[in-house]
């Protein structure tokens, strides 16, 4: 199958070429036929399953086929950062249809909000949303849902985990009852049944299972204090020669800073990063998989940007927030029937997240002993509701009365 099958308008399909798109992933397979009949639809699946293009694909379609143009469809999504990757989705594939959007979220000055209400008076076909400063525009009678043909929730599940359901139910009321919606979330505990229950009707499911890690994956971690991270990452590097290396954090920030430690220690390093510009990120992308750089350093945008065979080693420098992006990250080695090492470093206030994890895979990963010189990490005790135990180098004092 390829997205012809779908009959798209001949541009998007130009678009998706020009992309690099070429054949549906199978939530894609699945889902778009039951969008453009405009059935609601329950989709179960992972993050880096194609699940975001899943239902942008078929509303991109079918708000080029709309004669009168309105504002069309609400994404939500639970942080800003999924509604900006969003909204870069849409105005990527949007662009070759003249479709536009608007990505509203909090956190910011006064000046973005302004930035934000004049762009959703002048219009826009797609909104994507974080709850909270969704319900400050819709208090202020800035936004106007009487024409909406479609809700997405992305996420659905990490939206309830983080208290949003109030939230969800108060926006859902400003909506037409009579329209599509489309509900995403990566598992199905019954307060997703719920919700779904709530506001869909009679939907359609898909489910797609997440893959799991290569089996010529060696996976391994080390309990390490923050402080030790630096001095074990050396030594990993030049205990064995490797010919590309993949080192993922979770912040730019410290992407940035560990690109400068490991230049000043003469090793072939770049560093990969949102504040790159786009040809600047092509370049490394390049030098990366021609062997002109060794070892690349990068948040999670890497783990899903990237396809190099030959990758020996992929660090997990922080533990991954989503047990399902340590899939996606050590997924970049293993490749095309390889071998490959997978090494993360669990600091003590990531335990839990190493252990769903674990949950996930199905799997204990194996915890080595830190080298000597480096001192004891702290203990792998994920099941203790605080394991935030106490560096040696840290010194507390009692506040005085």
């Amino acid at each position: 199958m390829t997205f012809k099958n779908f009959n798209f308008d001949p541009r998007l399909l130009e678009g998706l070429d020009a992309m690099g798109f070429d054949k549906p992933t199978p939530i894609q397979q699945q889902t778009i036929p039951l969008i453009l009949e405009n059935k609601d639809v329950i989709a179960c699946a992972q993050t880096g399953t194609g699940k975001t293009a899943a239902y942008i694909l078929p509303i991109l379609d079918k708000i080029n086929r709309t004669e009168n143009r309105h504002l069309n469809t609400l994404i939500i999504a639970p942080t800003r950062e999924l509604a900006q990757q969003i909204d870069q989705q849409v105005e990527g594939l949007g662009y070759f249809l003249g479709v536009s959007s608007k990505s509203i979220f909090g956190g910011n000055d006064g000046a973005t909000w302004d930035q934000q209400r004049k762009a959703i008076e002048e219009g826009a076909d797609i909104i994507i949303a974080t709850p909270g400063r969704l319900l400050s525009f819709l208090a202020s009678g800035r936004i106007n849902f009487s024409h909406l043909q479609h809700l997405v929730l992305d996420e659905a599940d990490r939206m309830l985990d983080m208290g949003f359901y109030d939230d969800i139910v108060s926006i859902i009321r400003h909506l037409p009852a009579k329209r599509q919606t489309l509900l995403f979330s990566a598992t199905m505990p019954p307060k997703i049944r719920t919700l779904a229950n709530r506001i869909l009707n009679s939907p359609e499911e898909v489910s797609v299972a997440i893959s799991k890690p290569a089996e010529g994956i060696l996976q391994q971690a080390y309990m390490v204090y923050d402080h030790q991270k630096i001095s074990l990452l050396k030594k990993l590097l030049g205990k064995e020669s490797y010919n590309s290396v993949l080192i993922f954090s979770n912040s730019k920030e410290n992407v940035k800073k560990l690109g400068s430690d490991l230049l000043r220690q003469g090793l072939n390093v770049k560093a990969f990063h949102s504040d790159l510009e786009q040809i600047e990120r092509e370049a490394i992308l390049n030098q990366f998989k021609n062997r002109q750089v060794q070892v690349l350093v990068g948040t999670d945008i890497l783990s899903r940007g990237i396809d190099v065979d030959g990758i020996g080693l992929v660090i997990n420098f922080d533990t991954p927030h989503d047990a399902e992006d340590y899939i996606h990250r050590i997924g970049r080695t293993a490749r095309a029937e390889t071998t490959g090492t997978a090494i993360t470093f669990i600091n003590e206030k990531d335990q839990q997240k190493f252990l769903r994890i674990e949950k996930l895979i199905g799997k204990d990963i194996h915890k080595l002993p830190l080298p000597s010189e480096l001192g004891e990490g702290p203990h792998y005790r994920p099941m203790m509701k605080s394991n935030r135990s106490f560096s040696p180098k840290r010194n507390f004092r009692r506040k005085k009365p």
